[in-house]
């Protein structure tokens, strides 16, 4: 692409988001997605900032030189002071392929602080893993999170780095727990609750999400399935959640079971809604884009109604203004549901 061409791509996508970008900041947030490649004219790529780091990355095809330099340039003049870092994630299983100067690696594996709504968080540009500590288009859940969170328990699944968790402890919440099979994960999670002063302390479970939330919903999880031994799984005591957030990722399979959001949502909302108090609330996310929002409700809803519970009101909570959709239909689908 012509780098006038997308300096001018760049520069309408900033302008669209001027007014965000103020009341973001006057809620002490200042980490949001400056450029959304697939819906604003240049597929593949994207351009987050997390404080004064900024994360560009491409998952179609790498930069030119020409290209970077173009996005480097522009933000040093829009946004001053931002550490630029690129992460070319074009090839197989989204890997960061593309070497760094030894400075700029330097750069790029510093922790860096930022915050979201008066929280704190860390990040990397570059660490062991491939995605960012904090997903950006999920702030919309956080936030709902927080506002539901006051004296309530919330079970967070799939917890990742615990933003959700953390978000929840800062609204009010009075018992949170955080589930993920990656120690690495809620050890960063367990990082992010130190840096904040939160009113309770977070409880991380390390373990597999399906054995976890058998196990929370009374089901239980046998030591032995079919013959076959299972791994070590830590011993969880049935509990319901007034609050259960689920946010899987799109596949993975383990001998506890295979999350497919795609082919097969209801083998997770069927145990996490079993870990939801009646009268409580589950929010679940699914990321596939080819699964539309009319779709997915319908398979929400019939998978409430085989496990025996109703879910008596449904609502949609979409990705905030940095996250354009041409549709209104977001690739990222969070659904609200009061069972």
């Amino acid at each position: 692409m012509p780098s006038q061409q997308l300096t001018d791509l760049l520069q309408t996508a900033f302008d669209a988001r001027h007014p965000l970008i103020e009341r973001l900041h006057s809620e002490d947030t200042n980490a949001y997605r400056l450029f959304n490649g697939s819906t604003e004219n240049c597929p593949g790529l994207t351009v987050d900032r997390y404080g004064d780091l900024l994360l560009i990355q491409t998952f179609h095809a790498p930069l030119d030189s020409h290209d970077r330099v173009a996005i480097e340039r522009f933000f040093a003049d829009t946004l001053p002071a931002l550490v630029a870092i690129y992460n070319d994630r074009s090839g197989a299983n989204s890997r960061v392929a593309n070497p760094l100067p030894s400075e700029v690696l330097a750069e790029a594996q510093k922790p860096r602080e930022f915050r979201e709504m008066g929280i704190r968080y860390l990040v990397q540009g570059r660490h062991a893993g491939q995605d960012p500590w904090l997903f950006l288009d999920l702030r919309a859940g956080r936030r709902r999170v927080m506002q539901e969170a006051a004296g309530k328990s919330l079970l967070n699944l799939f917890a990742y780095t615990c933003g959700v968790g953390i978000a929840a402890a800062k609204g009010g919440a009075a018992h949170v727990v955080n589930v993920d099979f990656a120690e690495s994960s809620l050890k960063i999670g367990k990082d992010n609750a130190r840096l904040n002063d939160l009113p309770i302390r977070l409880r991380f479970v390390h373990s597999d999400a399906f054995a976890a939330m058998r196990q929370l919903a009374g089901i239980g999880q046998p030591g032995m399935v079919r013959g076959k031994k299972m791994p070590a799984f830590p011993k969880l005591e049935k509990r319901a959640f007034d609050l259960v957030f689920l946010d899987p990722p799109r596949y993975a399979k383990s001998p506890f079971g295979v999350v497919d959001i795609v082919n097969d949502y209801a083998a997770l909302m069927k145990p996490a809604l079993l870990c939801t108090a009646e009268g409580g609330t589950l929010i679940c996310c699914n990321n596939a884009a080819q699964i539309s929002r009319e779709v997915w409700a319908d398979q929400l809803q019939r998978c409430a109604a085989k496990a025996g519970r109703t879910i008596r009101e449904i609502e949609w909570i979409a990705p905030e203004d940095d996250f354009p959709s041409h549709d209104g239909q977001a690739p990222l689908k969070i659904a609200l549901l009061r069972v």
